[in-house]
């Protein structure tokens, strides 16, 4: 871990989450690891790294503001529950936001953009290419791989492969493509690497 670590408030922030979500602070831990072999492949300084850190440490804090019918809902949300979902990141920029810290801004605004799609068409500003901070395109190509790989009530986990498909083809213009190309690499050798079999 660099030198500007985790600190206090947001240690605690990820407690509540975890008591809150089993599910989501695991998926946000291994979300973290993912994005920071991305950010040191991409040679990021290490105050960029430390924000990188925090902010997927917790991308998903906003959570807590979403009613547990919808959150801990079994299966898959309808179209109503998913809109509500969505406005997850703006709870964790508003949450965050209150953090007395002096990365708080920082990790505020990389959290609330982490939705968003290099084609503009993500959420919850509809902000495109370079107008998305980098540290989100990274956290939302970490964020994809961990969430189709990890295995749901609903849904087994996704293979490798499959997952791949999707990130460079179905969802091509949706993530930059140089941070995908990053991502290829992080995931050689990486043990948060899905299972290569074919669904």
């Amino acid at each position: 871990m660099n030198d500007l670590s985790l600190t206090n408030p947001f240690r605690s922030l990820i407690a509540a989450l975890e008591k809150r979500d089993e599910y989501t602070a695991g998926h946000d831990q291994r979300t973290k690891l993912i994005a920071l072999d991305i950010g040191e492949q991409c040679n990021l300084e290490a105050e960029e790294l430390a924000i990188l850190e925090i902010a997927a440490s917790v991308h998903d804090i906003g959570k807590i503001g979403i009613p547990d019918r919808i959150l801990l809902k079994p299966g898959r949300l309808d179209a109503e529950e998913w809109e509500v979902m969505k406005t997850h990141p703006e709870h964790g920029f508003l949450i965050l936001g209150t953090v007395e810290s002096p990365y708080a801004e920082s990790v505020a605004n990389v959290v609330r953009n982490h939705h968003e799609a290099f084609d503009g068409s993500g959420y919850p500003d509809g902000k495109r290419s370079e107008d998305i901070p980098v540290l989100s395109r990274i956290i939302a190509l970490a964020d994809c791989y961990d969430a189709m790989a990890t295995s749901r009530p609903y849904r087994p986990g996704k293979p490798h492969s499959f997952i791949m498909k999707v990130i460079h083809e179905d969802s091509e213009y949706k993530y930059d493509p140089y941070l995908r190309e990053k991502l290829v690499t992080c995931l050689e050798n990486s043990p948060l690497r899905a299972q290569q079999s074919e669904i």
